[in-house]
């Protein structure tokens, strides 16, 4: 093939590169704008050097995704087919499909906290399915607007670029500008690989923030939802990212309830010898199976009293009564102040006593289980709970938690559900048909999906295994479900009240 400048082909061909350079900065432009709604879908870094890393690497890895895209698209096809009118329409189809996926992708980042990829397709396309369906009508006009706002853009840019090529071709200022983005390029990473290399974590947890970047960790997915313990992963050094437990905060009103039903008892014996004597005189129950519990005491109740992860477990919140009987009086508590929790005397819809020894025990609306013995190794155990069959919660498939109970008596059994809603987090298990959840224990994160269970410790280590077995998993995380597990479990915090 002849590539002599008086070819025409060649000319052309040299003619469209230079028009597809200069139709590729206008985009650099467009994609800039577009993607800073990336920069505020996080909690912002904490540091003027986290600040500067979140800046130049906006600016040069949005840059660099741009221009590979013009490198695989529009610049092969103005080599084989060099059409100038018909390239430049294809340009800008093609530059619309792409700028519109970013919008997409930015979306989905903002509300699922992970960028559009196969593993997670049907939370995405739930996500969009409730979106549209919500406001069919406004959701239609807006996607439908933008991308004929996209595509003319593209056009406008499309074909000034060509009708001005030569004048453009005199500009110097894109010479400097070239020579920042690759500055900031080159920066960046020297930056991010000595923020790897000295556990950095303020610039490290922004990995994956921006599309096709760095790939996200354990470690830099605690950090950047301040769940990770610098301290004991480096103890040498003096950063600590607060926030290894959160403050349980409301952004509504509590709402009222009317308590409907019989009174409830939960029965919290010692240790299982306690509990199977009780029960060789109560046989009339039901078995709900598979109920994780940690095996810290003081979590495991807390979870079943205030009926939220231990994440937001101190003595300031165990000092009140919880949220949810509140300005309800619904909640009896009786025999825990060995396990810090103050007692809330009388008769209530729902009474919570802790059985150290057999006595007159009631035996009807009964749910009993036992605490597991204090000096376990494990982190988390999967026990029985008994209850009287006159209580309506269902023995749903996959595991469940204490506080899946509490929230189911409060919303299914005393009718109450927008009153758990707001003031708990688990799940209704006569109704509820869904595998998977979150607790927090100790410092480490725990997570269930199925039979899968992951632990995830401070340090960012983690651990899978099969619940029901036990047997360790050699599989790799899944990012996007712990990102969605760490979002659940701070909705009750400024920050996921914010988000």
């Amino acid at each position: 093939m002849n590539l002599t400048p008086d070819n025409p082909f060649s000319s052309k061909a040299s003619q469209l590169l230079s028009w597809g350079h200069w139709f590729t900065f206008a985009n650099i432009g467009l994609v800039l704008l577009i993607s800073t709604s990336y920069l505020f879908a996080d909690s912002p870094p904490n540091t003027a050097l986290g600040w500067f890393y979140m800046l130049i690497t906006w600016v040069s890895h949005t840059s660099f995704i741009t221009f590979c895209a013009f490198v695989l698209t529009i610049f092969p096809l103005s080599l084989v087919f060099p059409y100038p009118r018909h390239i430049r329409g294809m340009a800008a189809a093609i530059a619309t499909l792409g700028i519109s996926m970013l919008c997409l992708d930015a979306f989905v980042y903002f509300n699922l906290g992970y960028h559009i990829n196969i593993q997670s397709l049907p939370e995405i396309v739930s996500l969009l399915w409730s979106t549209l369906t919500g406001t069919p009508a406004i959701t239609t006009v807006l996607a439908g607007s933008l991308i004929i706002i996209i595509l003319g853009l593209e056009l406008i840019a499309s074909n000034h670029a060509w009708r001005h090529l030569e004048r453009l071709k005199n500009l110097k200022f894109v010479k400097y500008a070239t020579s920042v983005l690759v500055s900031c390029f080159a920066l960046s990473h020297s930056i991010h690989i000595w923020a790897d290399a000295n556990n950095y974590f303020d610039i490290t947890k922004q990995d994956n923030v921006l599309p096709l970047s760095y790939p996200t960790t354990a470690k830099t997915l605690l950090a950047r939802h301040e769940l990770l313990d610098i301290e004991k992963y480096q103890q040498a050094r003096n950063l600590q990212l607060q926030g290894s437990k959160g403050s349980y905060f409301l952004t509504t009103s509590i709402p009222s309830c009317e308590a409907d039903g019989n009174k409830i008892d939960i029965l919290v014996f010692k240790d299982k010898n306690l509990l199977n004597n009780y029960l060789e005189t109560n046989n009339d129950v039901k078995v709900l199976k598979y109920v994780i519990q940690p095996t810290h005491n003081q979590d495991a109740l807390f979870n079943l009293i205030y009926g939220i992860p231990a994440y937001y477990n101190s003595k300031t919140l165990r000092e009140v009564i919880p949220a949810w009987s509140k300005n309800n009086n619904l909640l009896g508590v009786n025999n825990f102040e060995k396990f810090g929790f103050k007692s809330i005397i009388g008769e209530h819809p729902i009474n919570i006593h802790f059985i150290d020894e057999i006595s007159s025990l009631p035996t009807d609306n009964i749910i009993a289980f036992s605490l597991p013995p204090s000096d376990s190794k494990e982190l988390i155990v999967s026990t029985n709970v008994y209850m009287s069959n006159s209580i309506s919660l269902a023995n749903s498939d996959g595991f469940k938690q204490l506080n899946d109970i509490t929230y189911s008596l409060v919303a299914n059994q005393l009718s109450c559900p927008q009153l758990a809603e707001s003031t708990m987090l688990g799940r209704d298990l006569s109704q509820s048909r869904q595998l998977e959840g979150v607790n927090y224990s100790q410092g480490v994160l725990i997570t269930f999906k199925k039979d899968r269970i992951t632990l995830v410790n401070p340090d960012g280590s983690y651990k899978q295994m099969s619940g029901a077995e036990g047997f360790t998993l050699e599989q790799n995380l899944d990012i996007p479900f712990l990102i969605q597990s760490i979002k659940e479990l701070q909705k009750f915090t400024d920050t996921g009240n914010g988000r």
